[in-house]
């Protein structure tokens, strides 16, 4: 320690969101460089390498094979798979000193396509499973909670080659299994999660969610067993309802009625019902949006949900990815004479209609449905209008939010909402960038066919921070065995110069015997001062070589549990590697 590059905070970060954030910074395992881009210091570059270790062994144990491409990369590729334009801000880019177009890769998919295609043509060459370690780079516009989610992380990329979709499901299944190991053993809490494609595409998805309080993702799970991110989740429609009872749409008169709280009261005043009072759930509300497409146009969406659901960001972008959507504003409205804000109604709606703006609705909106929405008047609303019948939307999207106990779609019980980050995402690609980039090989038969990849990434840089939420105390860290800074943290704990010298004594002992060990030999500072800069960085094991010496004895501390126990100094070297190595 009195050589180790390191300082530690008593007090937290400014800029600190959540704890691991807080703890990385003050116990020096890294700094602040720039919003959204830090740099290791020793410890964390130590706890980073053991998460990197174990993707490693874990990919290597499959077959998989590991390569590195430049993070600084051509325009051509990206252009051929339309993705120059798809990214918009969302990523780097810079020109050389003659003008050429480059780009700090935000994912490599492009490359490793080109890379397969430049050396293999024949069926014989595939399976072929390929993977890297490296820096992405992402132009984040809120960098957060530091190492979670910034502008420079590590992630962990791998692709699958195959021939048949039989092959692409193996390959799939292979690194599906060898992500559940990683994960087992990097030692923190996580769900498996259908997942959406997004921007990526291809099929089948799934997501490896650390299950964080402060993650950015919610999702969804049931007693029996399913389980999706929100953006994924499918909303049951009912089925279709006769409308040969329902009375014809009328328009009454709903004056100071622009919310739907507003209108409701007005509802159950004017307007009362025999067989139970208006809700919410009711009125048809129609949300006004702003689409802005990759290549900079503009469009105006209209979404129509029940009155008692809100629009969920997230899910409405997943569903719309890589488009952007805002709110429209009133500035946007006024381009539209006939929409009357807070009377909005299907009946100026849709791609056919007097405002030409697309008009897409909650699933929950089938046909035979009976609503009370706007009547495109202000004060106005049109009572029992009824969907198929009165209007027809051009189609519908999952972008309402979800709440506590609606229906699983698979039928097997309420939901539960739980918040989570994305660790692993493993998607089944298909023939999307094979096709883009001309990436064929002879078959058995001697013709040309289109392989068919998989892609499965990890969030390295990202498991540090994760890993650190959920192992931590009011004192500070607390790692699991496999992914931290050493093995051993030795506290000379008194100025005597015979206790120094014992701790050094264990120190090279231990490593003798293959142990990482921390020794805090720093001289003029305090045992209380060298106990809390222990706890504070968390290494499993703490021994305290102090006052039991005379006795022959020295104490050893399990930082995770808090149990001590006094071990004699002649039988302490076996028991801390019986310990490290279980």
């Amino acid at each position: 320690m009195s050589s180790l590059f390191v300082r530690t905070l008593r007090e937290d970060p400014a800029d600190a969101e959540v704890p691991s954030h807080r703890l990385l910074v003050r116990a020096g395992y890294i700094r602040r460089a720039a919003p959204g881009i830090y740099t290791w210091l020793p410890l964390g570059l130590r706890v980073y390498r053991n998460v990197e270790r174990i993707v490693r062994e874990e990919m290597d144990a499959i077959g998989a094979q590991e390569l590195q491409f430049p993070a600084l990369l051509p325009r051509e590729p990206y252009e051929a798979t339309n993705r120059w334009t798809e990214y918009g801000d969302g990523v780097f880019r810079l020109k050389d000193r003659k003008g050429a177009d480059y780009l700090l890769g935000p994912t490599h998919e492009e490359m490793f396509t080109l890379a397969v295609k430049d050396l293999y043509s024949s069926y014989k060459d595939l399976p072929v499973w390929l993977y890297q370690i490296q820096t992405k780079y992402r132009d984040e516009a809120r960098p957060r909670a530091g190492l979670m989610r910034g502008r420079e992380f590590v992630m962990k990329d791998s692709y699958s080659f195959d021939v048949t979709d039989e092959g692409l499901e193996a390959s799939y299944q292979a690194h599906r299994d060898a992500y559940v190991r990683i994960f087992d053993r990097l030692g923190f809490d996580y769900v498996v999660v259908e997942a959406t494609s997004g921007a990526m595409g291809g099929s089948r998805s799934e997501e490896f969610l650390a299950r964080l309080e402060v993650g950015e993702d919610t999702f969804v799970s049931s007693p029996g067993g399913y389980a999706a991110n929100v953006e994924a989740v499918r909303t049951p429609a009912p089925a279709p309802l006769p409308w040969d009872d329902a009375p014809a749409a009328h328009v009454e008169d709903t004056p100071d009625t622009p919310t739907i709280a507003t209108l409701v009261d007005h509802l159950n005043a004017a307007h009362p019902r025999d067989e139970r009072p208006w809700t919410a759930a009711d009125t048809l509300k129609n949300v006004l949006l702003v689409l802005t497409h990759p290549d900079g146009t503009r469009e105006p969406l209209a979404i129509g949900l029940p009155g008692d659901r809100e629009v969920d960001q997230k899910r409405l972008e997943g569903q719309l990815e890589p488009i952007a959507v805002e709110a429209m504003d009133d500035e946007e409205l006024r381009k539209h004479p006939t929409l009357v804000k807070g009377y909005i109604g299907p009946g100026v709606l849709g791609e056919g209609a007097a405002s030409g703006i697309r008009y897409l609705v909650d699933p929950r909106v089938s046909e035979g449905t009976r609503w009370v929405t706007g009547a495109d008047e202000p004060g106005r609303h049109v009572l029992d209008l009824v969907c198929g019948r009165d209007f027809t939307p051009d189609g519908t999207i999952e972008a309402a939010a979800l709440r506590e106990g609606d229906p699983a779609p698979d039928g097997s019980g309420p939901l539960s909402l739980a918040r989570g980050i994305e660790m692993g995402h493993i998607f089944q690609l298909g023939r999307k960038y094979a096709e883009s980039l001309g990436l064929q090989v002879l078959d058995e038969n001697g013709k040309l066919v289109t392989v068919t990849m998989g892609s499965y990434g990890i969030g390295v840089s990202r498991a540090v921070p994760v890993i650190a939420e959920g192992n931590h105390d009011e004192l500070g860290l607390c790692w699991p065995r496999a992914i931290a800074p050493a093995d051993v943290h030795l506290v000379a704990a008194g100025k005597d110069p015979q206790l120094l010298q014992e701790a050094e004594r264990l120190a090279a002992d231990l490593s003798g015997r293959g142990l990482d060990v921390v020794l805090d030999d720093r001289p003029r500072l305090s045992p209380g001062v060298k106990f809390k800069d222990a706890e504070l960085i968390g290494v499993p094991t703490i021994v305290v070589v102090g006052k039991g010496l005379v006795d022959g004895v020295v104490e050893v501390k399990d930082r995770r549990t808090g149990e001590r126990q006094d071990v004699a100094v002649g039988q302490v070297v076996e028991h801390l590697v019986g310990l490290v190595r279980g």
